[in-house]
């Protein structure tokens, strides 16, 4: 056979995962809040980009009006009614090069957002052309509570009163001691080898930690739970022999052995009961009152109203800043360029600002489809609570909707949904199914949970039920579950076992 050079011509097929396609599907897993922040990002990178100063004239030119994301799910049909917006993405899909909903790598997103914000706001998305989002404060203005200023730390109030009552090289100590005690207050140094490095005799570093332990909070700079317990009891001026022999013998009180430490304390049940109740009014770990207390709320992504005889389910548009391009600045900054490299920079500005928004766009639609579904999935569970929850995947919902099961698990992550029956995350509504004992539909695992704290939170103290007692009650009322499932849904549920319920009531008795 000859060789020879020749043209072959072959057709195939591949998935090029463009910048702008990243861009896409990171932004499916962002929050609100992640969103807010990279939106920021490409305000100060992109000078085509700006801020809408909140009326509908400052659009800019070429800015498109607003649609509402919105969409109504009737009950009667159980099914969902296709709004504008579903049109819309059907048409985007089409025109759309590359679409968003494709399968990839592991997923991109960030952890759980936590943030402050209260108040339910209607859902706004522009078209695909040059604007997105609502306001970036909304009506209320900035959050002020955001500027407050960090509390004193525990360190620094020990440090404070060492100075205060100590100095030289007591100070000195003092200060090594403070840096090693944790933030709930225990201190983890080595004594000995803490007075090896400073060349101190030990007694001397003993002596400066008993002056530390009489700092506030009371119990501080203990090396021990019991020694904690103590620092307090001396404090209250209960530290008496009984009180000190408890004390010691914290491991017999944890398991229950009140007669055992009745004979070891020498006191009656009235006196040990009346013990047991003092040490219940110490802090453990009294330096927590100086950690960090920025409770910051959850801000739900998505919120679910009852209307009529349906529900209306709309993106919290409150957190997004409403985006524009400037065409105008960009017509007047094109008449002015005459090289072609600035030409080509300034129509990569154009081109990923009109991405960004059109992938804004895609986000908001995406996440109100899975939205949509998973609340006519689990109409239920929003009318009567969650013992009515259904087992739901996310390849179901994913079938449903049209969409690879990739998309809705990134449309699901970091995002949460608010309800009349409260706050919830999205993944909270996909658990596995649990069988009926009679044939009949399966039910939720989460309701089984839900079942068996209600049943465990109202169990007589004198008769605690046992794992195999709650598989008798759940069977009974048509759950088909072994036991090993009762019991691993219990301690996930952080619900101790019946020895251990029992030793609790019996020392709350």
């Amino acid at each position: 056979m000859a060789l020879a050079p020749r043209l072959d011509l072959r057709q195939s097929q591949s998935l090029v995962m463009t910048p702008q396609l990243q861009q896409a599907i990171r932004l499916l897993a962002l929050s609100n809040v992640e969103v807010e922040a990279y939106i920021a990002e490409e305000l100060e990178r992109n000078p085509l980009l700006e801020l809408s100063r909140g009326g509908e004239g400052d659009a800019g030119e070429g800015a498109a009006p607003e649609a509402t994301p919105e969409t109504e799910a009737p009950i009667s049909s159980g099914s969902v009614t296709e709004s504008d917006s579903d049109a819309m993405m059907r048409d985007d899909a089409v025109a759309s090069e590359n679409p968003l909903d494709v399968e990839t790598g592991p997923e991109e997103g960030a952890d759980r957002p936590s943030a402050g914000g209260e108040g339910p706001g209607a859902g706004h998305h522009a078209g695909m052309a040059d604007s997105y989002g609502s306001t970036g404060f909304g009506e209320d203005g900035p959050d002020l509570d955001s500027f407050a200023g960090a509390g004193i730390g525990l360190h620094e109030h020990l440090m404070d009163q060492a100075r205060l009552r100590l100095s030289d090289r007591d100070l000195l100590i003092a200060g090594q001691l403070i840096g090693q005690i944790d933030e709930a207050g225990y201190l983890e140094a080595d004594l000995l080898q803490l007075a090896y490095a400073l060349q101190v005799p030990l007694a001397e570093v003993e002596a400066v930690l008993a002056l530390v332990q009489g700092f506030d909070p009371v119990g501080v700079g203990a090396r021990s739970l019991a020694e904690c317990l103590a620092l307090q009891a001396r404090e209250a001026d209960r530290y008496d022999p009984a009180m000190a022999t408890l004390i010691a013998n914290l491991d017999l009180l944890a398991k229950g052995a009140l007669p055992q430490l009745r004979r070891i304390c020498g006191v009656d049940e009235e006196d040990l009961t009346d013990m047991i109740r003092e040490l219940r009014g110490y802090d453990p770990k009294p330096g927590l009152r100086f950690a960090s207390s920025d409770s910051q709320t959850v801000i739900p992504d998505v919120f679910v109203t009852p209307r009529g005889k349906g529900w209306v389910i709309e993106v919290n548009a409150a957190t997004l800043p409403h985006v524009l391009v400037n065409r105008s600045y960009y017509t007047e900054l094109s008449g002015g360029v005459q090289d072609k490299a600035s030409k080509a920079w300034l129509s990569d500005c154009l081109a990923s600002a009109n991405w960004l928004l059109r992938a804004l766009d895609q986000r908001q639609k995406t996440i109100i489809k899975v939205a949509t579904e998973i609340v006519r999935c689990q109409e239920e569970f929003f009318r009567h609570g969650v013992a009515h929850l259904k087992p739901m995947t996310l390849r179901s919902v994913a079938e449903a909707i049209g969409m690879h099961e990739s998309t809705v698990s990134r449309v699901t992550s970091n995002k949460y949904l608010s309800c009349p029956r409260g706050l919830f995350e999205l993944k909270y509504f996909f658990t596995s199914a649990i069988a009926s004992a009679d044939g009949g539909e399966a039910v939720s695992a989460q309701a089984v949970k839900s079942r068996i704290k209600a049943l465990i939170g109202a169990e007589d103290p004198r008769k605690i039920l046992s794992d195999d007692t709650l598989v008798e009650m759940l069977r009974a009322e048509g759950f088909d579950i072994a036991r090993r499932t009762v019991a691993k849904y219990r301690e996930a549920m952080g619900i101790g076992s019946s020895v251990q319920r029992r030793r609790q009531k019996a020392l709350a008795g």
